[in-house]
């Protein structure tokens, strides 16, 4: 049989559906481990494998979603990694022959990276790590990544796949109806991570059916040139005579199977409510089709957690922000020395709204510890702007804590062509997906001549390349020189910037104030340098966005070079402009207006010093709460609302009022005031997903209400009876799997006839409004923020 990655380009191949419904037909218990029959029940799962292979599956899947460390200790079964996984591949190997396909299946842990959760990065992946290893060892033909929300973590299998084997992988994340993940992750940021990483397809599986998992493969085609899957659900869920039912047709699944392969979809398969008749009829309206496709050119893009931005071709020259730098910026080194980022997130901010497109970060000063500067650095700028990061550190452990604590593909700044550069630099780039700029120098130092620049170039070009970096990644830097000191080598600059362009093919950038260093109006000489570089074919520039002569210069040319089409960005900035009125400084603000934006902003370092100011200018502790820091928390929910911020900033303003209120607890002395309810909250029996229900919690408690976690896997006489003992004023429920939703209605069932009269919430993936309403359910919450609104509409709040 052809491998994989030969028999991607010959035709499309056909992936099987749903294993989990499919088990419990066969007798999986609620709330069993799906996992454990790998070793205990071979043949039913051999069964389920057996029924894909008859109707034309190409590709089997092994039952190991959850087979990581941190999912099967739910179960007790964390010493087994290596035999269940094992086992699985060597159960879908025996029904696949050598005919068919197995791919080793991974889901997520469950778990949240730091800082949003408590998982390291590097445990991350040894823990998708082990079940690589078993997966090699028992001969899988590639590994399938299913169901993931946070890209980070996704990044973290990837680089496991990559790490601990050569197989071929597939990527996979989940998106709603609103074309994001749960953290905010738009398709072409994934794409884009998960292209740099060399995932060999790309894709999504699950929470849409079949028209929006096209419409989200639309959107990924625009960023890369990888095969794409295709894994819908049999439509979406509902509820007939209390049984979750899928109600897409097999024939409906086949709807877009056209405009698939015109779209590069080169795996097509099920997920939640597939069949093997859904498979077979995808096996068949394949069959007879042209299945060619040629892959299109492949162009340059960064990202972060939630954008986009493209590099080289008629894409806008991108703007790196320079002012994260603490070179001649004594508060900047003050603060890194501190181990404090209120200056890195203020520049974050100020430069975006600036124009900056991608945001450099540099943490090097000396006598600071760099890696975890830059690793503090990463999460603060990610935590308030969304524009990609140039990691910019000589230190290479530094950058590598820098490049796991980034959300999506980062520009490195920098290698030069100097051997000991080049060796230690390029195996980050290719491991972590980053793009690189390379320095025009080497040991001799820099060429003075536009032809030596040239030569370093390729040479850093061919050394990137075979260490396996696409060209396309790499940004050359041509070295800008002072004129000041050497006035005749500007223009030879400019030439470098042609030739890298035109014989090499390569992106370019400039740290373009450089030019004017040590003369008068610096800002006059740099922003006509900088127009000149942009007509060379400079590909992206370091400045001070906040410099207007350099911004000028940039709109102009970029409606002149046709880069800024119909003028669009030049008139939005200057038709009918005036000069803008200075924003308030922050410093001078009330202190209510503060404590707000504290909040907002995320700012857990500095919120306590402004509840001690707050304090002292006489608010009471009620006063702090209620009129600083709740009004902040409800812009939080109105932002997150109109998907202007997303879940981990949502997180972050969290950790922020916990801070705050852990002050205001040591002002009141014991004296609390009453909460204005108590609420429980609980996973159902059979579900050992928790992540949304621990946000929930967590705002709830931001709130002000006294909130009681019986965590996952949770009976519903257990829910009872805690309910009984601690006089709830309300419970709220969630489910993830369709196969644990009638939980809920067995959990509130259970309260009414034991007389407990609580309002009742759920909430969850599955969950929908009108379920809700079915079960008898009080409230309804698409979201956390939702959940906490609908709860404050219930109780009155104090003081409020």
């Amino acid at each position: 049989m052809i491998d994989f990655r030969t028999a991607l380009q010959d035709r499309v191949l056909v992936l099987d559906g749903a294993m989990g419904t499919m088990l419990q037909e066969r007798g999986l218990l609620p709330g069993a481990c799906p996992e454990e029959m790998n070793l205990q029940s071979p043949d039913v799962v051999a069964a389920v494998h057996k029924a894909y292979a008859d109707v034309g599956a190409d590709i089997l899947v092994t039952n190991t979603f959850g087979g990581s460390r941190s999912k099967l200790a739910h179960y007790g079964l964390e010493g087994q990694v290596r035999d269940i996984n094992a086992r699985a591949v060597e159960i879908a190997r025996k029904v696949a022959g050598s005919q068919r396909f197995v791919a080793a299946s991974i889901g997520p842990t469950g778990r949240f990276l730091e800082p949003v959760g408590d998982a390291g990065f590097e445990e991350m992946v040894e823990i998708f790590g082990e079940q690589v290893r078993a997966f090699v060892e028992a001969g899988a033909d590639l590994i399938s990544m299913e169901t993931f929300l946070d890209i980070r973590e996704l990044r973290a299998a990837a680089i496991a796949c990559r790490s601990f084997s050569s197989l071929p992988f597939i990527a996979q994340m989940t998106f709603d109806d609103g074309g994001r993940s749960v953290l905010g992750t738009p398709p072409e940021a994934a794409a884009v991570t998960l292209d740099a990483l060399q995932a060999d397809v790309i894709g999504s599986n699950c929470g849409l059916g079949i028209d929006g998992i096209f419409a989200v493969l639309e959107r990924m085609r625009m960023v890369t040139n990888r095969p794409l899957i295709a894994q819908a659900n049999a439509g979406l869920p509902v509820i007939v005579d209390g049984q979750t039912i899928f109600p897409g047709t097999p024939e409906e699944m086949t709807a877009f199977h056209e405009r698939m392969i015109v779209a590069g979809v080169r795996v097509i398969g099920g997920c939640c409510g597939t069949t093997p008749k859904h498979i077979q009829a995808m096996r068949l309206a394949l069959d007879g089709r042209d299945q060619r496709w040629s892959p299109p050119p492949r162009r340059s893009f960064l990202s972060s957690r939630t954008a986009v931005v493209a590099l080289g071709g008629d894409a806008p020259c991108a703007i790196i922000g320079e002012r994260i730098n603490p070179t001649g910026k004594k508060a900047y080194s003050a603060e890194l020395l501190e181990g404090k980022t209120a200056y890195i997130r203020r520049e974050a901010q100020g430069q975006v709204e600036a124009g900056a497109t991608l945001l450099d970060v540099n943490c090097g000063v000396p006598g600071v510890d760099e890696p975890a500067a830059l690793e503090r650095a990463v999460y603060a700028v990610c935590g308030v702007a969304a524009a990609p990061l140039v990691l910019d550190s000589s230190d290479p452990v530094a950058l590598e804590r820098g490049l796991q604590s980034a959300d999506g593909k980062v520009l490195i700044n920098s290698v030069s062509g100097e051997e000991k550069s080049l060796q230690a630099i390029l195996p980050l780039a290719t491991r972590y997906g980053a793009a690189l700029i390379g320095l025009a120098l080497d040991e001799q130092g820099i060429p003075e001549t536009a032809e030596g620049r040239l030569a370093i170039a390729r040479r850093i070009r061919d050394r990137a390349v075979a260490a396996g970096l696409p060209a396309e990644d790499l940004l050359i830097d041509c070295l800008t020189l002072t004129v000041s000191a050497e006035q005749k080598r500007a223009m030879e600059t400019l030439r470098a910037l042609r030739m890298v362009r035109d014989q090499l093919g390569l992106g370019t950038v400039l740290g373009v104030s450089n030019i004017s260093f040590g003369l008068p109006q610096r800002a006059v000489l740099s922003s006509t340098f900088f127009a000149m570089a942009i007509e060379a074919g400079l590909t992206a520039a370091i400045i001070n966005p906040r410099e207007e002569r350099m911004m000028d210069a940039w709109r102009s040319a970029m409606v002149l070079l046709n880069r800024d089409q119909r003028a669009e960005g030049y008139i939005a900035c200057y038709a009918g402009a005036t000069a803008a009125p200075q924003p308030a400084v922050l410093a001078s603000a009330p202190i209510r207006e503060r404590l707000a934006a504290a909040i907002i902003g995320g700012d857990a370092e500095g919120i306590v010093a402004l509840v001690e100011v707050a304090l002292a200018e006489g608010l009471t502790p009620l006063q702090v709460s209620n009129e600083g820091l709740l009004p902040g928390l409800e812009e939080v929910g109105r932002r997150f609302g109109d998907n202007r911020i997303f879940l981990p900033q949502v997180m972050l303003s969290s950790e922020t009022m916990q801070a705050a209120f852990a002050r205001l607890k040591q002002e009141m002395s014991g004296a609390q005031v009453p909460a204005p309810a108590r609420i429980l909250m609980a996973t159902v029996e059979g579900d050992i997903h928790d992540i949304g229900k621990n946000i929930v919690c967590t705002l709830l408690e931001n709130h002000g209400f006294d909130v009681i976690d019986l965590g996952k896997n949770v009976s519903a006489k257990k829910i009872v009876e805690t309910a009984l003992a601690q006089k709830v004023d309300a419970v709220g429920l969630s489910a993830l799997m369709t196969t644990t939703l009638q939980q809920m209605e067995v959990t509130i069932a259970a309260l009414r006839a034991a007389g407990i009269k609580v309002f009742t919430m759920v909430g969850g993936a599955v969950v929908t409004p009108d379920y809700a309403t079915r079960i008898g359910a009080d409230i309804y919450a698409r979201d956390a923020l939702e959940a906490v609104k609908k709860v404050k509409e219930l109780f009155t709040h104090p003081a409020g």
